[in-house]
Parts: C-alpha cells; structure tokens; sequence
C-alpha cells in the first residue's frame, strides 16, 4: 500500500485586503519527491510557502495535509519544515557565529523560540559540524553571521534547516542577490546534497527556470494565484510555457546536462 503523500494541498483558496492571492491549490508532495515552485513575480509562491509552513492558513477555503493527516496543530506542522528565506537573514543576531546559527536549529525552527534554550549535547555539535561540512563552509565555523557573504549565510540557514531532520525543507528564491559565480556553487552544493536518497524532500522556489537542477524532478508553475501545470518537470518546463507565464516575447529552451537554458528572442546563451 503506497505511503500517504508527505504534503498536500486541497482546494486551498486565500485572501489578503479583500483580493484572491491563491485560488483552489491541489498539489500532491510525495515523499520521494524533490519539486520546483516557478513563477513571475505576484504569482502566489511565497504565500503557497507560508501556507506550508504553517505562518498563514487557508482563510477562503481548503486544507493543508500532512503525512494523510489534516493540519490542525501550527506548531506541529511549523517544527516539521525547514524554511530558508533571504528575508530571514534579519533574524538571525548579526553577531551569532556561524556554528551557533546552525546549532540554534536543534531547538527551534522560525517563530518557534523555546523558553529557555535546551542543553546541547556533543551529537549536536557532531551533526552541526558535519552539516557545514557538507555544504562546504567549516571555514567560517567562527565567523560572525553579520560578517559572511550572502553565498555563505544561505548555507548557513540552510545546514540550519537540517538539524532537526525535518520532513521538508523550503528554500525560498535561495539564490536571489548571488553573482552567478556564487549561484552556481550554490546549485552544485545543492544538486550534490540531493543526490544523497537520505536528504530531507525540498520545494526549490524561483521565477529563474536555469535555476532548476536534475534532482528536481517536478514541478508546479503558478500564475496570478492559480496553477498553470504541475507535473514532471522534463514535461511540464517548455517554451510556450515560460512565455506564457512570464509575458515576454517567444523563447526557445537549450537542455544541457539536465539543465533548462531560455534564450529570449535571437540571443544567444551567455557562457
């Protein structure tokens, strides 16, 4: 009998100041899945994260479930899911050290802060290591949080994100402000990680179709609050699509190495 999906969304509707921001959401997350949020900009993915993540609830309609069972419990759906955000680079003490940042994670998970802070062990501390290390950053073990390059707090949230073996880890836009440099180390740290079948499942979000790496083998695209396809990604990602979704003009999409490269009118991809 196949197991119950770890996240779905039924008919899931919310509103904000009297407007529509998602419109009856069904998405199915299986458990042995790693999946894409594309969309422009406005599309609904964060709010669709939030939701997930337990920080909003479906106001106009719907539920949230998680492992076959209904989400009832904020908290307990909340220290399931990791989520990693640019915007929570704010909420981390600018002088918190790195290796504290990713020990914090043991304890808590965003907007869940214990009232005292629980003994660390020294598996803690094992795990909390051996997460930097696979993300490549015991170099900055030390470091200010507030002192490290944007490439770097990104893997410092997310080996954050892991310390609580979570079900699911949303990496929200993970590479927005990183020089394509920087970007594609990350993209390679990630396309390793996923590669590992222990990894926690992810939701990868972007309006950047390169950005999509071979692991990532569905996804869901969303348009002014409603899905426009949803599916594997090698049959959802397509021309027609992108130019459809993101108004432009017609594209064309190069397919390297499991990679999806647009090329926007008569230009050619930049190497």
């Amino acid at each position: 009998m196949p197991s119950a999906p770890l996240l779905e969304f039924k008919d899931v509707s919310f509103e904000a100041a009297g407007h529509k921001i998602l419109d009856r959401v069904n998405w199915t997350m299986r458990e042995d899945e790693h999946w894409v949020l594309l969309g422009p900009n406005g599309s609904g993915k964060t709010t669709l994260l939030r939701l997930a993540t337990g920080f909003l609830w479906p106001n106009a309609g719907g539920s949230i479930w998680r492992c076959g069972q209904k989400c009832i419990d904020l908290r307990s759906l909340r220290q399931s899911i990791g989520w990693v955000a640019s915007h929570l680079v704010r909420a981390v003490p600018p002088e918190e050290s790195a290796i504290e940042t990713v020990l914090s994670g043991r304890f808590a998970q965003w907007g869940l802060r214990p009232a005292s802070r629980p003994q660390l062990t020294r598996d803690d501390h094992h795990r909390a290591a051996s997460q930097m290390e696979q993300l490549g950053i015991t170099s900055i073990t030390t470091r200010p949080f507030g002192q490290l390059s944007q490439g770097e707090q990104q893997r410092v949230l997310i080996a954050r994100a892991r310390m609580a073996d979570p079900l699911l880890i949303l990496l929200d836009e993970p590479c927005a402000g990183l020089d394509p440099g920087g970007r594609e180390r990350l993209l390679e740290d990630l396309n390793v990680w996923l590669a590992d079948s222990d990894a926690p499942r992810m939701v990868f979000v972007t309006h950047h179709v390169e950005e999509i790496i071979p692991p990532m083998g569905h996804t869901l695209v969303l348009d002014r609050g409603k899905i426009v396809r949803c599916g594997s990604t090698d049959q959802v990602v397509n021309a027609s699509l992108l130019s459809d979704v993101f108004r432009t003009a017609p594209c064309r999409i190069e397919v390297e190495d499991g990679r999806y490269w647009p090329i926007w009118g008569d230009r050619k991809r930049s190497e």
